[in-house]
């Protein structure tokens, strides 16, 4: 292609900016999640504007752009509900996610800004066939049994503390000497997560989109088999721990369940994540889960802490604050004593 494209973060697995291909028009009925499709952007007045790109860097798009994401599905509790199979003959899509994914908005929170419109022109093709995020996915080089110790985070929705935690968690870890893997399971494709993991001093990180999918809202049997890929990508990075994100919450549709399910042998800690106190015990309940720790939205004050441990028992922590950090290496190093005795200049967390 001749024109100037934005490549959306959910294609950094493909050779777009290296290897040439076409675009030609499909019928409806050949559309499936992860094409990789191009689209003609118009930004409504006041609207969302940016796009994640490969490198995730955030550009500012115009109307009359072009956008080179995936056809994907979301279900966002807090910001957006759509998907590509309710993009109607007239092609008009959605900005899902600033990442790339497209699709037609079903549903859509009063506080967010009009979303970036799509309109589609084609899908991404070479050698007449259309290119699909699978036909870059990684694959481990051999699928064996994970059991990498690992610290797995969970929320009671999106935007509750997760990938705050993660970051905390990680840089307590590296100071340990630890070679430590990021990881986002479940959610909907955007790089910053994991590139956050990376800046707080990750060794590797891995996502689902390195597999191969725009987002965990899928089949639950055919994301188990993306994921133990996943976990056979991560587990040859010969990390000493991982910590693990699931995106959103266990209860929504992207899969959380299946993460525990194959995850339930090798972790050695739990974090929940919640956005509220009350919330806490909806996801204990509901979906009978005990954490080791409570961080997130719902400790940002001491009130908050105390309200926690009042409704659930559980240990709660204000990640973010420093005289919280005593507590937490204490927490980490009794969890994790295999991996901090493997650390190369660990003998114990530094206090």
């Amino acid at each position: 292609m001749n024109e100037k494209v934005f490549f959306a973060s959910v294609a950094r697995i493909a050779d777009f900016e290296s290897v040439d291909f076409e675009i030609a028009p499909l019928r409806r009925d050949q559309w499936e999640a992860g094409d990789y499709v191009l689209g003609r952007i118009t930004v409504p007045p006041g609207g969302i504007a940016n796009i994640e790109v490969a490198s995730g860097r955030l550009i500012i798009a115009s109307s009359g752009d072009s956008v080179l994401g995936a056809l994907a599905v979301r279900h966002a509790t807090l910001e957006v509900v759509g998907s590509y199979d309710q993009v109607g003959d007239d092609g008009r899509m959605d900005l899902l996610s600033g990442g790339g994914l497209l699709g037609r908005a079903t549903s859509i929170s009063g506080v967010l800004p009009a979303l970036m419109q799509v309109k589609y022109r084609g899908h991404a093709m070479r050698g007449g066939k259309k290119l699909n995020m699978r036909d870059f996915a990684k694959r481990p080089r051999a699928l064996a049994p994970y059991d990498t110790p690992t610290i797995l985070i969970i929320g009671t929705s999106m935007s509750a503390g997760k990938t705050t935690a993660a970051k905390v968690i990680i840089r307590q870890l590296k100071r340990a000497g630890l070679r430590v893997v990021g990881a986002k399971m479940t959610g909907a494709g955007r790089y910053r997560d994991v590139l956050a993991m990376s800046d707080a001093g990750a060794d590797a990180i891995f996502d689902f989109v390195d597999v191969g999918l725009p987002s965990s809202v899928l089949d639950p049997e055919q994301y188990r088999v993306r994921l133990r890929d996943l976990l056979g990508l991560i587990a040859e990075a010969k990390a000493d721990v991982v910590v693990a994100e699931a995106g959103a919450s266990p209860l929504e549709p992207y899969n959380g369940r299946v993460v525990l399910d194959e995850l339930a042998e090798a972790v050695a800690f739990k974090v929940l994540c919640a956005s509220d106190p009350y919330a806490v015990v909806g996801v204990m309940r509901g979906f009978d889960i005990i954490p080791d720790l409570v961080a997130g939205l719902a400790t940002s004050t001491s009130a908050g802490v105390e309200l926690v441990d009042k409704l659930s028992g559980v240990k709660a922590l204000n990640l973010l604050d420093a005289s919280a950090m005593p507590e937490l290496r204490s927490m980490l190093e009794n969890a994790l004593p295999s991996a901090r005795a493997s650390g190369q200049n660990a003998s114990r967390m530094p206090k």
